[in-house]
């Protein structure tokens, strides 16, 4: 509640400024317990305060929580005074609350840990005001708590650049307006309370390289965001825009001349570790509530030794079965098949180790199904050759023919499993996103083994040999 008050007190702020120096209404913020009071502090030339128009805009920012039909509403909004009113957080809406914030900070716990979605994170909700977050191979949690410990929380403010005002909020006395901030490379600067840009203004967020290969975290705004920041910049050319994390300045560039598109970056003393986990923050948003952490437990992977063990025998038995299936059923061809296949489950590993995923047992499962879909290629493939063969077709033609035949067939079939694999990583979360991370790794591996790896090796073999008849 507390956090909720504190974000509505920036739309308060807002919305009493208004679009001109006419229609500000000043006025001044105090939360006490689930009570959000704003004082008018200028009356009109008569001594009245504008208290109904100020209600009537603060009206604006109510809305329904829990749900727009039978919600309850946010705030209780009344006039306690002449020159005050009185926002409060209802019993009822206090309680959606807690449930909307345990939903959103789910979903943000998520994106920030597990941004890619292949880590196979599990996280579940305990009770009413707890989560449960179970990270797979995670070597360093103290990084996690790290990342989840910080709000979030990311505005760009412009900056009074004025040397004395900034010594005298050194000093203690800080104009109306503003606060006193720092940062890394900065110091401390004179920042406006009120942002210009939000982060729910950002569409995305990643880690990337400077011009000199140092790490930076770049950003693209959404229509709204960028529209904002290109009408501040043209406003105010010449000026400081802090870009504040968490209150604190992580850049504080000049405006040299209008931005548009809403392309921004921000460059310090990152290393690349923390620009990718800074960008992670700055797109998943600000959390709902301030996280508490309540336990820590590394649990030994011995404990599910046994399902892994069992994965791997599975593995090991289904690939061997296969071998000799191939083997008996298209003699060198299946040899060739067989190699093919090793190769396959090589680039499978390397694919997954390449995004960085945790390979768990639904992750094992998809390699299983990976090599009995992976050797189906290669059946097309042969038994065309033995057709184009019995034809009188030689071992040369029959191997082009059987290729070339088979590909629209073996095309088809993958491209229809690859489009379920990206429905079930796209609805699905954790362990089958992980199966859906492999079986789409092994659909694009599959056919690059079956269509050039497998013709490599039996071109390179016939050219070595020169057989007359294939024995298939």
């Amino acid at each position: 509640v507390a956090n909720r008050l504190s974000v509505l007190s920036r739309d308060v702020s807002s919305a009493l400024r208004g679009s001109s120096a006419r229609e500000r209404i000043y006025n001044v913020q105090e939360v006490k317990g689930r009570t959000l009071e704003v004082r008018l502090t200028r009356a009109a030339e008569d001594g009245s305060f504008p208290t109904e128009e100020a209600l009537k805009r603060l009206l604006k920012l109510n809305a329904p929580v829990g749900g727009v039909i039978g919600g309850a509403n946010m705030y209780e909004m009344r006039i306690a005074g002449a020159d005050l009113i009185e926002i409060t957080v209802p019993q009822a809406a206090e309680e959606a609350l807690v449930k909307d914030a345990l939903a959103k900070s789910m979903t943000i716990v998520r994106r920030r840990v597990d941004p890619d979605g292949v880590s196979e994170i599990s996280i579940t909700p305990q009770g009413t005001s707890r989560i449960i977050l179970e990270a797979p191979g995670e070597p360093d949690p103290q990084r996690l708590k790290d990342i989840l410990s910080r709000d979030g929380r990311m505005t760009f403010n412009l900056v009074n650049s004025d040397p004395s005002a900034i010594a005298a909020a050194q000093r203690g006395v800080i104009p109306p307006g503003y606060r006193l901030l720092s940062g890394p490379g900065t110091g401390d600067l004179l920042v406006r309370d009120i942002p210009e840009i939000v982060g729910s203004d950002v569409a995305n967020a990643a880690q990337g390289f400077d011009e000199r290969n140092r790490p930076q975290i770049n950003f693209r705004l959404n229509g709204n965001g960028a529209k904002k920041f290109y009408e501040t910049t043209r406003t105010n050319t010449g000026k400081l825009f802090a870009i504040v994390l968490d209150d604190v300045i992580m850049s504080a560039p000049n405006i040299n001349e209008p931005i548009p598109g809403g392309q921004v970056r921000i460059t310090g003393s990152f290393t690349q570790q923390e620009a990718i986990d800074l960008a992670a923050i700055i797109e998943a948003g600000e959390m709902p509530a301030k996280l508490q952490f309540l336990d820590q437990r590394t649990v030994s992977p011995t404990l599910g030794q046994d399902s892994i063990s069992a994965g791997y025998t599975a593995a090991v038995i289904g690939l061997a079965a296969v071998a000799v299936f191939m083997v008996l059923a298209y003699g060198t061809l299946g040899f060739f098949a067989v190699l093919s296949l090793a190769a396959n489950i090589i680039l499978i590993f390397a694919g997954l180790s390449g995004i960085g995923a945790t390979l768990t047992l639904p992750g094992i499962a998809g390699i299983i199904l990976t090599i009995g879909m992976a050797v189906d290629a290669n059946v097309l493939v042969f038994e065309r050759i033995r057709e184009e063969q019995n034809d009188g077709r030689s071992p040369w033609t029959a191997t082009q023919a059987g290729y070339e035949r088979a590909l629209s067939t073996i095309m088809d079939a993958n491209i229809t499993t690859l489009i379920a694999a990206s429905i079930l990583y796209l609805l699905g979360s954790g362990p089958v996103k992980g199966f859906a991370v492999t079986l789409s790794i092994g659909i694009v591996t599959s056919v690059f083994t079956a269509y050039v790896v497998t013709r490599m090796i039996t071109v390179g073999w016939m050219k070595l040999m020169k057989p007359k008849r294939f024995n298939i």
